[in-house]
């Protein structure tokens, strides 16, 4: 059993590293409509060598961000840089209510993301749409079903035991909705 601890209060920032940060900034801000709210521009002595880079933030509703690093030097870009094999479960998922993803998804729409980069997927306990920014990371835009807060209170209840059957080898879906 886990130990009763404080929580953290929210999320502070993700951060991802950029193939070119105008066209992240376009995307971020212009498209989806996040604010740039912070650019960094650092030097620092970072993993035996000194590196160069500018740290972007895109804010969030509850004052959260999305970073976003670009590296001057082309080398330093390589080794960190968002060359990952891509994965629909590598992906940043936000909370929103229906306009919001409305709005969102019109938005895409109007500038030129289409059927083919966009999709709705249909959870259960949420709708998602999935998009992929500019650096090939996946973004979705959630919204909870309205019996989803008492379903997240039944799935906390249940968590640890469904964790122990699965790993057990009973891989049974417990998803009702799907």
């Amino acid at each position: 059993m886990a130990v009763t601890a404080r929580l953290p209060s929210r999320l502070h920032h993700t951060a991802f590293v950029s193939k070119d940060l105008e066209a992240t900034r376009h995307f971020y801000e212009d498209i989806i409509g996040l604010p740039l709210t912070a650019t960094w521009c650092e030097v620092d002595e970072l993993f035996g060598k000194e590196r160069v880079y500018c740290h972007l933030f895109f804010g969030l509703g509850d004052g959260s961000a999305l970073a976003f690093f670009q590296f001057a030097n082309a080398e330093d870009q390589a080794q960190f840089g968002p060359e990952l094999t891509p994965s629909p479960f590598r992906h940043i998922a936000v909370n929103c209510d229906q306009t919001t993803q409305d709005e969102i998804k019109g938005r895409l729409a109007k500038a030129g993301y289409g059927e083919a980069e966009t999709y709705v997927l249909k959870h259960g306990y949420c709708t998602s749409l999935y998009v992929t920014d500019p650096n090939g990371m996946i973004l979705e835009f959630t919204v909870d079903t309205p019996e989803a807060p008492e379903k997240a209170t039944e799935r906390q209840a249940k968590a640890h035991s469904e964790l122990a059957r699965w790993l057990a080898g009973d891989h049974r879906s417990n998803n009702e909705y799907r």
